[in-house]
């Protein structure tokens, strides 16, 4: 069987938006907009977590290299134009300065959920990917910034040895 083309992440989040947004309105006018809005950010960030674990698997890894490889996806159809500052063992810090989701959002009039639809998958897919890679961002373009500033990092565990505190004598 020939493998099927795969729809780009963009082409997909416009398909999910059209759907999700009369969804949310309807939600909205009966429950509130801040409750409907918390609801479906729950659901977004439980698939996001779920979607990192199957890119891990995808490329076969979950180090940096490996998210950095996987995060391709995001820029499929020019959906992205990234500036990578840093990518070593424990960091992957790039600017997005142009965001083709947070267009899309606003031509379909949905500004006020693209940051539940989109940005708010950033982290959880991270820690889906690997739950000692964490995320920093202080602003987006869906929020009006410039641009965006992601700035993952992977996190080790301390040991007792490296400063860690020491459970005592009765842990287990």
């Amino acid at each position: 069987m020939p493998e099927q083309p795969h729809t780009s992440l963009l082409k997909q989040r416009e398909i999910e938006a059209r759907i999700v947004g009369p969804i949310y309105r309807a939600f909205a006018k009966e429950i509130g907009e801040e409750r409907a809005r918390a609801i479906i950010a729950g659901v977004i960030r439980e698939l996001a977590h779920e979607s990192g674990c199957d890119a891990a698997r995808r490329v076969g890894g979950n180090d940096i290299a490996h998210f950095a490889q996987a995060k391709e996806r995001w820029q499929q159809d020019d959906a992205l134009t990234i500036q990578t500052l840093r990518q070593d063992e424990q960091h992957l810090n790039f600017n997005v300065t142009r965001c083709r989701y947070a267009e899309m959002y606003m031509a379909l009039g949905l500004p006020e959920l693209g940051g539940v639809l989109s940005c708010g998958r950033d982290g959880a897919m991270g820690e889906g990917f690997n739950p000692e890679l964490k995320l920093r961002r202080t602003q987006t373009i869906m929020e009006g910034a410039s641009h965006c500033d992601f700035r993952y990092t992977l996190e080790q565990k301390k040991s007792v040895s490296e400063g860690a505190p020491d459970p005592g004598p009765g842990a287990v």
